[in-house]
Formats: C-alpha cells, structure tokens, sequence
C-alpha cells in the first residue's frame, strides 16, 4: 500500500499534487464550506482519471493529530494486491427507504472475494439503523463495514457525498474492497455518562420518538436541557440517548437530527422502536478521550498487523463538547496505533462499525470509530 496526503485550503486546492505512484482512490473528507469543492473534485477527475474520487462533507476534517475546518483532507491510497470499485445508490432508486437502499447498494458490491465496505452516506435524508439493517440481509458475516454519514457542521442544512467525481446529495455511496491480503480492524467505542431516569418509548415510528412514558417527547426532554433546550436541535448533540431494546444487547447512542414543535416529536438519526428504553446522556471529557483510546486498542487488535492507514469518523457531538481539546481524541488514537500509521477521517453525523470482531455493523452516534487498513 503506498499512501500520499495534503491538507488543502482555498489558497491551494489547484496545486500540483507530488505524487509518485498512480492512485486508485483519492479519500476526500470536505468542509461543507469549502467554496471551491465542485471545482477542485472536478479537477482532480480530469488530472487522475483513472482513480476513484470518493468522500463526503464534513463536521470537521481530520488529518494526522489536526482537526480543521474549510479545508479538504486529501489521501491518495494505492493498493498492492487489492482491487477497488465504487457503487452508489440514490434514495429516489428506492422511493426513499434506506434499507432497500443498503440491500441494492451491497448487491452491487457483491463478489466472491469483497472483504471489506466502506460506507459514505447521506447525512439528513438517510435512516442510518434501517441502512444497516439493508447491508445485514445481503452481506456475509465474515464480510466488515465501516463508515459514516456525511456533516454538516452544527448547521443540519444539507450534507454531499463525493461519488465517481460528483457532488450528490441524497446518496448512499460504497468503496468495496476485494482479495485476501487486505486486513481490516475496526473500533467504536463512545464514553458519555447515563443520568435520570430509564424512560419506555410508548409511540415511535421507526427514527420518529412521539411519546416516552405516555408523555410527548418533546416535552419531556425539553425539561432536562432547561436554557439549551432554546438552541435545539443543536443542542441536543450534547445530551443524546442510550437505546437499548432489552437487557441482553448492547446499549447504542441515538443522536437528535430535527425537532418537531407542533407534533412534540423528535428525528434521531437511527430506529427507536417501541418498547424499548431509553436513557439521557451528558458528557464527561475525560472518558470521551478514554474511548477514543479504547476504539484504537480495539481496532489494533482486530487487525493484529502494523496499521498503515487508519480513517477515523467521529461524532459531531464529541467535538463539541470536547471543544479545543478535541485534538487530544485524535492523538491519543494516533499514540496507540504508531507513527507508521497515515491518519485521516472526519467528524459525522452517524457512525457505522461493529461492536467487536464478532458483531455485525451497527449504527452508532456519538462515538470515536475506527478503521484500519493493511496489506
């Protein structure tokens, strides 16, 4: 695997890039303010147009210990023994469902030999749980993917997905990876703090909460935030909830997406279904970077090689309870996978990764996910 990197700012995004080896996929993560983005994909195409132009919009561009904003994180990634191919699937192919979306989209990624998927998603516009619940009814256990939905910084405006050198909204895009040299670890892992009481969703509609406890949603967790509950749904980054649908699976973290005054309802980036339990959750700093930490260890495990690139998704809400020390998640990954490691990624608005080496992918928020790629 050779690997190449640049930070690209509006001042040099059309800069002669030094690259000595012929790309098959640049990774592109893009602040959502990048004026120039369309020009610079389109440039890139026409000067490397055999390689694959992928990524996605951001909530914060990561490379190597950085965290930036307006800036566009270019790797060049050139695999020794491993092919590449780009499918995408648009939410208008399906009538909107993103499981259908996750079906058709691995469907065609299918082949003998794929190992592993990474997935760049849409970020308003997709059921991120019913996506996954799609990859689960066509990919293989022994088959990992990883991935995240598309930022757009604190704003939840409008989000894009880079695809075969496009900007496109509304896309659900997948970088199959095929062959038995490439290997693969992976890690998510959260840290946020449980408070009050465990409340039953009484009414919901797939990632639509109406009712907990027969009250309107709403306006039972309006009355937690107090003063911040005016800045929803941003603000409601800062105060997720923990799902757990019954005592034996693991607690997952669902996100707030938009509010809805007159129904009393929230939109969360994944399923909350009806008869599970959910709990409030507020940050501590200190476990943030903790699970950083433990997702790296997680990741180096699952891989048991010397990581050469690590892309990295984590949650808009981390940053921005984590504020200026947020580079500290990002380094202390960087200290538990080594210098050798070429680091890139971007903050999201959903994270797709397994539990563990045993689990298939889930939809997280509010998470520190990793993935690990060597040949």
């Amino acid at each position: 695997m050779k690997l190449y990197q640049k930070r690209l700012s509006e001042s040099n995004y059309l800069e002669q890039l030094d690259i000595d080896f012929s790309p098959h996929v640049f990774l592109l993560f893009v602040s959502p303010q990048f004026e120039a983005v369309e020009e610079f994909v389109t440039h890139l195409s026409s000067e490397y147009p055999a390689s694959i132009v992928f990524g996605c919009s951001t909530s914060g561009e990561i490379m190597g210990n950085k965290v930036t904003d307006n800036s566009i994180s270019l790797t060049a990634i050139s695999l020794d023994h491993t092919e590449v191919r780009l499918e995408e699937v648009s939410l208008t192919e399906v009538k909107e469902d993103s499981r259908e979306a996750g079906k058709l989209l691995c469907k065609r990624l299918a082949e003998d030999d794929l190992k592993h998927i990474l997935v760049l998603s849409d970020g308003l516009k997709v059921n991120g749980a019913e996506l996954v619940a799609g990859f689960h009814e066509v990919v293989s256990e022994n088959v990992s993917i990883t991935g995240g939905l598309a930022g757009d910084g604190p704003d939840f405006k409008k989000t894009f997905i880079i695809s075969n050198g496009k900007l496109v909204d509304g896309v659900i895009a997948g970088l199959a990876f095929y062959g038995d040299k490439l290997k693969v670890g992976f890690g998510s892992q959260g840290g946020w703090d449980s408070f009050g009481a465990e409340r039953l969703v009484t009414k919901s509609d797939k990632n639509i909460l109406y009712e907990l406890d027969g009250e309107p949603a709403l306006k039972l967790y309006k009355t937690y935030l107090g003063e911040k509950a005016q800045d929803l749904p941003g603000s409601g980054l800062l105060f997720p909830l923990s799902l757990r649908t019954d005592a034996s699976t693991e607690p997952v973290v669902r996100t707030i997406l938009a509010v809805d005054e007159e129904n009393q309802s929230m939109t969360f980036a994944g399923n909350l279904p009806e008869g599970a339990y959910v709990r409030l959750m507020k940050a501590n700093i200190d476990r943030l970077i903790d699970g950083a930490e433990g997702s790296a260890k997680i990741s180096e495990e699952i891989i048991d090689t010397k990581s050469q690139l690590a892309i990295l998704v984590s949650c808009v809400g981390r940053r921005l309870v984590l504020k200026q020390l947020v580079e500290e998640e990002v380094e202390v990954v960087n200290e538990i996978l080594g210098d050798q490691v070429v680091t890139t990624g971007f903050y999201s608005y959903g994270e797709i990764a397994p539990f563990n080496k045993f689990s298939p992918c889930s939809l997280h928020n509010q998470t520190m996910t990793i993935t690990t790629l060597a040949e």
